[in-house]
């Protein structure tokens, strides 16, 4: 009985390493950490969801905190196969989305459902999609209004930001923050909290998420709600990884693209939102908050400056619909508005 319990027990392993040579393996690459509840509770649960419905046809590895590669090279790793999927930040390749990014404008989203909704929607419509020849796009989604944070310099005006060197998570925030007076710079999101810790910059424009997500909320004293900014971020797949898949397995991926993936992730922004602002009280930070910005006295000018200078922009490198596209968003927001 020993020796066939044994035999049996051999056999059973045998199967399963002969069914995980024959599965198709995609590699998985972000910068978000691998504890963080973005990765666990949207992308693990993508790759989880996905392995169920092809019974294991599918294995997904996941490569966390820019193991992959670092984050500003995400969407070319994915369109040159260094890794079958690729989640980042369109901001974090300047000026390649151009459209995609009108998305992070003033008035556009006030939450990560809304603006989930948004982006995700002006690519069914046609409106940004080609920006995104050259992958296969899983889903798009969005943070929640990105906020300034400093350490040492409290904010209250626009006036408080001059001279301030303050992170910039894109393009379209870098052009709302040189309106507003601060020097922006570039950094990837994981390099954030010790460049703040030394003292190499003032502060930072984060969503309330990656406050908490980054651990910055332990660093940062003051806090200033002013919805100027919301980040977007895609899921794209490699061209050729895709088309190498069995038909089947193809059908169970695009099951798993869309709206309902984008809707999640919202949820899920939403929530951390709410948590991250918690934290940020419960650590004793001080935070004031500009209900309406694009009508207040001293935010509303730079801001419409701002978003006005970047459509301009994009005008004058040939892109003509940028205003039809960004008429379309603040249409499809108040849709969309959760």
């Amino acid at each position: 009985m020993k020796h066939a319990i044994s035999r049996c027990l051999l056999a059973t392993c045998v199967a399963a390493a002969a069914t995980a040579a024959h599965a198709d393996t995609l590699r998985m690459a972000h910068f978000w950490p691998s504890g963080s509840e973005v990765n666990q509770e949207i992308f693990e649960a993508w790759a989880a969801s996905l392995e169920e419905a092809t019974d294991g046809a599918v294995s997904v590895e996941n490569y966390p905190s820019q193991t992959l590669g670092p984050s500003d090279q995400a969407y070319q790793g994915a369109v040159n196969g260094i890794s079958d999927i690729a989640i980042t930040m369109q901001g974090y390749t300047s000026g390649r989305f151009p459209l995609s990014e009108i998305v992070q404008l003033p008035g556009v989203s006030a939450s990560a459902s809304q603006g989930s909704c948004v982006l995700q929607s002006l690519y069914d419509e046609g409106l940004i999609s080609d920006e995104y020849d050259d992958v296969k796009v899983l889903y798009m989604f969005a943070t929640g209004p990105a906020y300034l944070h400093t350490r040492g310099d409290e904010l209250q005006t626009p006036d408080d930001l001059r001279g301030l060197r303050i992170r910039r998570p894109s393009d379209v925030a870098g052009e709302m923050l040189e309106r507003l007076g601060a020097q922006p710079m570039g950094m990837p999101a994981p390099d954030i909290y010790t460049s703040m810790q030394r003292g190499v910059m003032d502060g930072l424009s984060f969503p309330w998420q990656a406050m908490k997500t980054f651990g910055i909320n332990e660093l940062a004293e003051y806090h200033l709600e002013v919805p100027y900014y919301t980040g977007v971020a895609m899921a794209v797949m490699n061209l050729d990884s895709y088309e190498r898949l069995a038909p089947e397995v193809q059908e169970a991926i695009d099951a798993h693209t869309g709206m309902e993936w984008a809707a999640r992730a919202g949820e899920v922004y939403d929530r951390l939102d709410h948590e991250g602002r918690e934290e940020a009280v419960e650590q004793g930070g001080t935070i004031h908050t500009v209900d309406d910005p694009l009508n207040d006295p001293d935010w509303a000018e730079p801001l419409q400056e701002g978003t006005e200078r970047y459509l301009t922009r994009l005008e004058e490198r040939g892109i003509d619909n940028a205003r039809d596209v960004h008429a379309r968003a603040l249409e499809l927001s108040e849709g969309c508005r959760s």
